[in-house]
């Protein structure tokens, strides 16, 4: 009579080489699913704890939706064509385009300025680990995640740290004077290493009033209060607004 050692050790080899086995079963299927929803979750948690509508949720039915496109790619030649090898790549380049318009959902284009990029870029990764997974590249699909997260949470303290990149964005003055001359906000850039790169002016001389847009070019960790302060300072201001649409 074998030994509960015995029924556990064949158990154990019974699912690990299921597991690993190249035909779908059940087995390997249920594993292959669980692995790309944890692995879409983590993705999906950094997503979420960013802001982004997209989250754990959307990012681990994502991966699961990939990995079983996948698995149904081998499964149908498999048991009914009589083939050990399907060709999946026929599933996996709908599973793409399907992708990429899922993504495309998560860029808004909101007052001239674009966000969601990362976002759609991170939908399309998933979906491709998703599809590793199906394939049973494991190990891939685990580094892959954490080289994402390392993508997401590391490299993003980078670009802060050494305010790597500039925005444009559109400085709005409504001076209660009207303004000839716009040399010392010239200098307040300066002092910042900010760029004006353009200007629109519009006067209202029956309330001598000056509206400004003036459109710049700033770092990432720009400070905006103390900026505005400076600003206020050169000329009579009434408001000062920071936007990405000129108004004009």
């Amino acid at each position: 009579m074998p030994s509960i050692s015995d029924i556990w050790s064949y158990g154990w080899s019974y699912v690990y080489g299921s597991i690993n086995s190249i035909d779908v079963n059940c087995i390997n299927s249920i594993y292959k699913l669980l692995l790309s929803m944890l692995l879409g979750s983590v993705v999906g948690y950094e997503r979420k704890r960013k802001g982004q509508s997209a989250g754990v949720r959307t990012f681990s039915l994502i991966a699961m939706g990939a990995t079983l496109a996948m698995l149904l790619s081998i499964y149908v030649p498999q048991e009914y064509l009589g083939l050990k090898n399907g060709d999946p790549g026929r599933i996996a380049a709908q599973v793409v385009t399907g992708v990429g318009f899922l993504g495309a959902g998560a860029i808004i284009q909101m007052k001239g300025s674009v966000r969601g990029l990362t976002t759609a870029a991170g939908i399309w990764m998933v979906a491709t680990i998703g599809m590793a997974v199906g394939v049973g590249m494991y190990w891939v699909s685990i580094a892959a995640t954490a080289l994402i997260m390392f993508i997401l949470v590391q490299l993003e303290r980078i670009e802060h740290r050494i305010s790597l990149g500039s925005e444009s964005r559109v400085i709005r003055i409504t001076a209660s004077t009207i303004i000839r001359d716009i040399q010392p906000y010239y200098e307040i850039m300066n002092k910042r290493h900010m760029h004006l790169s353009n200007f629109y002016v519009e006067y209202d001389f029956t309330t001598s009033e000056t509206k400004l847009n003036l459109i710049v070019l700033v770092r990432e960790s720009t400070d905006y209060l103390s900026l505005f302060h400076d600003l206020e300072k050169a000329y009579p201001t009434k408001n000062i607004a920071l936007t990405n649409q000129l108004a004009i």
